[in-house]
């Protein structure tokens, strides 16, 4: 069954072996460095995370480049990371669409006082997830940028909580929060599934490929379970473990077994 969320014409199906075996690097390395960051001291997570979102990103946008060539480059490498760069700034400057936040240097340079691994984190897991939404519905076109919204807005359940430990950034406006997951305000989750749209809808220009779909959602999968499995027995925060791992397991479990029937 061909995924429907694509309408003009298909990349070449001659996808570089070298660029395929690139991207399955990055993505073990990423997989590796999350793997070490509750084992590395307290002041060293914040750079460990910096790295792995680089490395993320850079298999992300491998991995869209192997498949679609320039198209997947553009939109994966360019396009994601300007978008939430300037939601980013807008938001850190305004207040809208996240509440009011600020950023510290913690995670390494910034620009325009937005760290530069924040874009990039945007369109490591973009990416993934758009792939993801394509997957489960994928009869339902006009569906697939907002299940890629709500798996990004799923996701920052658990990002949040962490960053705001790490001393990435410190929230100004922390209230009416989620029970569960005080200090962080309901209308970032809402800027989040907002910014989230946009990506999944500028997403659409890449056709989903079923042969594309390995590294990406072993990446995805693996965010899934290792957030909640992390968030419950490593960093003791229940709350994002509840609320994140239900949020997201809304997409993760079907996508699993779809992946197992399409396997099958």
């Amino acid at each position: 069954m061909s995924l429907r969320t694509y309408t003009g014409p298909a990349p070449s199906d001659s996808v570089a072996p070298v660029a395929v075996g690139l991207g399955w690097f990055l993505a073990v390395a990423t997989i590796a460095l999350h793997i070490a960051f509750p084992l590395v001291a307290d002041d060293q997570q914040a750079t460990l995370a910096a790295y792995s979102v680089a490395i993320f990103f850079l298999a992300s946008v491998t991995h869209a480049t192997a498949y679609h060539r320039w198209r997947g480059f553009l939109i994966v490498g360019l396009a994601l990371p300007a978008i939430g760069w300037g939601a980013e700034r807008v938001g850190s400057t305004t207040g809208i669409p996240f509440g009011e936040y600020e950023y510290t240097d913690a995670l390494g340079p910034l620009l325009g006082g937005v760290p530069v691994v924040v874009p990039l984190a945007w369109a490591m897991m973009g990416y993934p997830a758009y792939v993801a939404a394509a997957t489960v519905v994928a009869r339902a076109r006009w569906l697939v940028p907002v299940v890629t919204a709500w798996s990004l807005m799923a996701w920052d359940f658990f990002l949040d909580p962490m960053m705001v430990e790490l001393g990435a950034w410190q929230w100004v406006t922390t209230s009416p929060d989620l029970p569960g997951i005080p200090g962080i305000p309901l209308v970032n989750y809402v800027g989040w599934f907002g910014v989230g749209l946009v990506i999944g809808l500028v997403l659409l220009a890449i056709p989903a490929r079923r042969a594309s779909r390995a590294q990406p959602a072993t990446l995805y999968l693996w965010v899934y379970a290792s957030s909640v499995l992390a968030s419950a027995v490593f960093f003791d925060r229940p709350g994002p473990a509840i609320v994140g791992g239900v949020a997201l397991s809304l997409v993760a479990l079907p996508y699993a077994l779809r992946l197992w029937v399409d396997r099958g």
